[in-house]
Protein backbone atom coordinates (compact mmCIF):
# COMPACT_ATOMS: atom_id res chain seq x y z
CA UNK A 1 0.00 0.00 0.00
CA UNK A 2 1.31 3.44 -0.89
CA UNK A 3 1.99 5.84 1.96
CA UNK A 4 1.13 9.54 1.93
CA UNK A 5 4.78 10.26 1.19
CA UNK A 6 4.82 7.85 -1.74
CA UNK A 7 2.27 9.01 -4.31
CA UNK A 8 1.19 6.77 -7.14
CA UNK A 9 2.37 7.64 -10.61
CA UNK A 10 -0.01 7.80 -13.52
CA UNK A 11 0.73 8.38 -17.21
CA UNK A 12 -2.25 9.32 -19.36
CA UNK A 13 -1.90 9.18 -23.13
CA UNK A 14 -4.43 11.12 -25.19
CA UNK A 15 -4.99 9.74 -28.68
CA UNK A 16 -6.97 12.23 -30.71
CA UNK A 17 -9.00 10.71 -33.50
CA UNK A 18 -9.06 13.71 -35.78
CA UNK A 19 -9.99 16.11 -33.00
CA UNK A 20 -8.16 18.02 -30.31
CA UNK A 21 -9.19 16.76 -26.88
CA UNK A 22 -8.69 20.18 -25.36
CA UNK A 23 -6.36 23.12 -25.69
CA UNK A 24 -3.32 23.54 -23.40
CA UNK A 25 -5.08 26.39 -21.60
CA UNK A 26 -8.03 24.13 -20.74
CA UNK A 27 -5.76 21.43 -19.32
CA UNK A 28 -3.75 24.01 -17.41
CA UNK A 29 -6.88 25.64 -16.00
CA UNK A 30 -8.22 22.30 -14.80
CA UNK A 31 -5.01 20.88 -13.36
CA UNK A 32 -3.89 24.23 -11.99
CA UNK A 33 -6.79 24.60 -9.59
CA UNK A 34 -5.31 22.50 -6.81
CA UNK A 35 -1.87 21.50 -8.02
CA UNK A 36 1.44 22.57 -9.46
CA UNK A 37 1.69 22.33 -13.23
CA UNK A 38 4.63 22.36 -15.60
CA UNK A 39 4.22 22.29 -19.37
CA UNK A 40 6.86 21.24 -21.86
CA UNK A 41 7.06 20.11 -25.48
CA UNK A 42 9.59 17.26 -25.71
CA UNK A 43 8.64 16.49 -29.33
CA UNK A 44 6.86 18.52 -31.96
CA UNK A 45 4.08 15.92 -32.07
CA UNK A 46 3.40 15.86 -28.32
CA UNK A 47 2.26 18.22 -25.60
CA UNK A 48 3.30 17.08 -22.13
CA UNK A 49 1.80 18.14 -18.81
CA UNK A 50 2.77 17.08 -15.29
CA UNK A 51 1.04 17.80 -12.01
CA UNK A 52 0.54 16.62 -8.45
CA UNK A 53 -3.14 15.91 -7.88
CA UNK A 54 -5.42 14.35 -5.27
CA UNK A 55 -8.02 11.81 -6.34
CA UNK A 56 -10.21 10.05 -3.77
CA UNK A 57 -7.87 11.33 -1.06
CA UNK A 58 -4.81 9.77 -2.67
CA UNK A 59 -1.80 11.76 -3.96
CA UNK A 60 -0.95 11.11 -7.58
CA UNK A 61 1.95 12.26 -9.75
CA UNK A 62 0.11 12.79 -13.03
CA UNK A 63 1.78 12.85 -16.42
CA UNK A 64 -0.35 13.72 -19.43
CA UNK A 65 0.84 13.19 -23.00
CA UNK A 66 -1.39 14.77 -25.64
CA UNK A 67 -0.35 13.10 -28.89
CA UNK A 68 -0.81 14.26 -32.46
CA UNK A 69 -3.30 12.35 -34.54
CA UNK A 70 -2.09 13.48 -37.95
CA UNK A 71 -0.84 10.88 -40.41
CA UNK A 72 2.51 12.70 -40.50
CA UNK A 73 3.19 11.39 -37.00
CA UNK A 74 1.98 7.81 -37.49
CA UNK A 75 5.54 6.47 -37.40
CA UNK A 76 6.78 8.75 -34.64
CA UNK A 77 3.87 8.38 -32.24
CA UNK A 78 4.26 4.65 -31.41
CA UNK A 79 7.86 5.27 -30.34
CA UNK A 80 6.47 6.61 -27.09
CA UNK A 81 4.22 3.62 -26.44
CA UNK A 82 6.84 1.31 -24.86
CA UNK A 83 7.01 3.86 -22.04
CA UNK A 84 3.40 2.98 -21.27
CA UNK A 85 3.72 -0.79 -21.37
CA UNK A 86 2.77 -2.43 -18.09
CA UNK A 87 6.07 -4.15 -17.46
CA UNK A 88 7.58 -4.24 -13.94
CA UNK A 89 10.93 -2.55 -13.44
CA UNK A 90 12.79 -1.18 -10.39
CA UNK A 91 12.57 2.34 -11.81
CA UNK A 92 8.81 2.23 -12.34
CA UNK A 93 7.48 -0.18 -9.76
CA UNK A 94 4.45 2.02 -9.05
CA UNK A 95 3.86 3.23 -12.61
CA UNK A 96 0.73 2.25 -14.45
CA UNK A 97 -0.91 3.88 -17.39
CA UNK A 98 -4.10 4.47 -19.32
CA UNK A 99 -4.99 5.50 -22.85
CA UNK A 100 -7.73 8.00 -23.61
CA UNK A 101 -8.92 7.39 -27.16
CA UNK A 102 -10.77 10.56 -28.13
CA UNK A 103 -13.16 11.24 -30.98
CA UNK A 104 -15.46 14.11 -31.89
CA UNK A 105 -19.14 13.57 -31.21
CA UNK A 106 -19.89 15.61 -34.33
CA UNK A 107 -17.47 13.78 -36.63
CA UNK A 108 -18.58 10.29 -37.68
CA UNK A 109 -15.23 9.89 -39.47
CA UNK A 110 -13.27 10.37 -36.25
CA UNK A 111 -15.65 7.94 -34.53
CA UNK A 112 -14.94 5.29 -37.15
CA UNK A 113 -11.20 5.87 -36.71
CA UNK A 114 -11.52 4.52 -33.17
CA UNK A 115 -12.26 1.09 -34.60
CA UNK A 116 -10.18 1.33 -37.76
CA UNK A 117 -7.02 3.00 -36.45
CA UNK A 118 -6.61 3.83 -32.77
CA UNK A 119 -7.80 0.65 -31.09
CA UNK A 120 -5.66 -1.65 -33.30
CA UNK A 121 -2.63 0.62 -32.82
CA UNK A 122 -2.94 0.69 -29.04
CA UNK A 123 -3.54 -3.02 -28.67
CA UNK A 124 -0.64 -3.86 -30.98
CA UNK A 125 1.86 -1.91 -28.88
CA UNK A 126 0.26 -2.11 -25.41
CA UNK A 127 -2.10 -5.09 -25.21
CA UNK A 128 -2.67 -4.83 -21.45
CA UNK A 129 -3.02 -1.09 -20.91
CA UNK A 130 -6.57 0.04 -19.99
CA UNK A 131 -8.47 2.23 -22.44
CA UNK A 132 -11.07 4.90 -21.78
CA UNK A 133 -13.11 6.04 -24.79
CA UNK A 134 -13.93 9.76 -24.76
CA UNK A 135 -16.41 11.62 -26.93
CA UNK A 136 -15.39 15.29 -27.23
CA UNK A 137 -17.20 18.47 -28.33
CA UNK A 138 -20.26 17.56 -26.30
CA UNK A 139 -21.46 21.16 -26.53
CA UNK A 140 -21.91 20.80 -30.31
CA UNK A 141 -24.01 17.65 -30.35
CA UNK A 142 -27.20 19.67 -29.82
CA UNK A 143 -25.99 22.75 -31.69
CA UNK A 144 -28.48 23.58 -34.46
CA UNK A 145 -25.90 24.90 -36.93
CA UNK A 146 -23.67 21.86 -36.44
CA UNK A 147 -26.59 19.47 -36.85
CA UNK A 148 -27.66 21.26 -40.04
CA UNK A 149 -24.17 21.04 -41.54
CA UNK A 150 -24.04 17.33 -40.79
CA UNK A 151 -27.51 16.87 -42.22
CA UNK A 152 -26.36 18.39 -45.52
CA UNK A 153 -23.82 15.55 -45.72
CA UNK A 154 -26.45 13.01 -44.65
CA UNK A 155 -24.69 12.58 -41.33
CA UNK A 156 -25.76 12.88 -37.70
CA UNK A 157 -23.91 13.41 -34.39
CA UNK A 158 -22.75 10.37 -32.46
CA UNK A 159 -25.27 9.43 -29.76
CA UNK A 160 -24.42 8.25 -26.25
CA UNK A 161 -25.65 4.69 -26.98
CA UNK A 162 -23.42 4.57 -30.07
CA UNK A 163 -20.40 5.65 -28.05
CA UNK A 164 -21.19 3.17 -25.31
CA UNK A 165 -21.52 0.36 -27.86
CA UNK A 166 -18.13 1.25 -29.34
CA UNK A 167 -16.56 1.26 -25.87
CA UNK A 168 -17.89 -2.25 -25.26
CA UNK A 169 -16.68 -3.38 -28.68
CA UNK A 170 -13.08 -2.31 -28.01
CA UNK A 171 -13.12 -3.41 -24.38
CA UNK A 172 -12.75 0.08 -22.91
CA UNK A 173 -13.09 0.28 -19.13
CA UNK A 174 -15.20 3.47 -19.41
CA UNK A 175 -17.07 5.59 -21.92
CA UNK A 176 -17.20 9.30 -21.14
CA UNK A 177 -18.25 12.49 -22.91
CA UNK A 178 -16.96 16.01 -22.36
CA UNK A 179 -16.65 19.53 -23.72
CA UNK A 180 -13.37 21.43 -23.59
CA UNK A 181 -15.25 24.67 -24.30
CA UNK A 182 -17.65 24.45 -21.36
CA UNK A 183 -15.44 21.99 -19.37
CA UNK A 184 -18.52 19.84 -18.83
CA UNK A 185 -17.34 16.34 -17.95
CA UNK A 186 -13.67 17.31 -18.23
CA UNK A 187 -12.84 16.73 -14.56
CA UNK A 188 -14.61 13.37 -14.68
CA UNK A 189 -12.44 12.24 -17.60
CA UNK A 190 -9.20 12.93 -15.72
CA UNK A 191 -10.47 11.50 -12.43
CA UNK A 192 -11.74 8.30 -14.06
CA UNK A 193 -8.47 7.89 -15.95
CA UNK A 194 -6.55 8.03 -12.68
CA UNK A 195 -9.00 5.63 -11.02
CA UNK A 196 -8.47 3.18 -13.87
CA UNK A 197 -4.81 3.14 -12.83
CA UNK A 198 -5.23 3.14 -9.05
CA UNK A 199 -8.06 0.60 -9.05
CA UNK A 200 -7.87 -1.35 -12.31
CA UNK A 201 -10.90 -3.51 -13.11
CA UNK A 202 -10.39 -7.27 -12.78
CA UNK A 203 -9.35 -9.03 -15.96
CA UNK A 204 -12.16 -11.16 -17.30
CA UNK A 205 -11.03 -14.70 -17.93
CA UNK A 206 -12.52 -16.50 -20.87
CA UNK A 207 -14.35 -19.67 -19.98
CA UNK A 208 -13.00 -22.71 -21.68
CA UNK A 209 -15.55 -24.89 -23.39
CA UNK A 210 -15.61 -28.47 -22.21
CA UNK A 211 -15.80 -31.06 -24.94
CA UNK A 212 -16.88 -34.57 -24.04
CA UNK A 213 -15.70 -37.17 -26.51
Amino acid sequence: MLSAASPAECLIFLLNSGTAFCCPACVGDYLGRDCNVTVCHPLSSFDNYSANVMVDGKPVNLGLWDTAGQEDYDRLRPLSYPQTALSPSPQSANVSDVFLICFSLVSPASFENVRAKWYPEVRHHCPNTPIILVGTKLDLRDDKDTIEKLKEKKLTPITYPQGLAMAKEIGAVKYLECSALTQRGLKTVFDEAIRAVLCPPPVKKRRRKCRIL
